[in-house]
């Protein structure tokens, strides 16, 4: 198992929209995140930062990413979803939440 996490700004006047979606996210959306390798998935969200947390227990992350990309329920949730989230200026090329290293860990 993998331990991901990222951020991304939340824009503030989509807060209310972004919470009222993910009160209810798709059923289509939440099978895909499931097939493709992810567990214990959350949302965090503070001064418009949003903080995603998630474990992946799959062989392929690559594979299981470009996967849950390639469906289009997910596509369809991603397009509401983006135009409320701002990416960090410095993230890695290619990525829209940025990317975090652990620094520590305690089981």
């Amino acid at each position: 198992m993998q331990r991901y996490a990222q951020i991304i700004y939340l824009r503030p006047e989509a807060e209310a929209a972004y919470k009222k979606y993910h009160q209810s996210v798709w059923p289509d959306v939440l099978s895909k995140i499931t097939e493709c390798n992810i567990r214990n998935y959350s949302i965090f969200l503070r001064n418009n930062i949003l903080f995603g947390y998630f474990e992946y227990i799959g062989n392929d992350f690559v594979a299981d990413m470009a996967k849950m990309a390639a469906d289009p329920k997910t596509q369809e949730w991603w397009a509401i979803m983006s135009p409320m989230q701002k990416p960090l200026d410095n993230r890695a090329e290619g990525e829209w939440w940025a990317s975090m290293k652990e620094v520590f860990h305690l089981d």
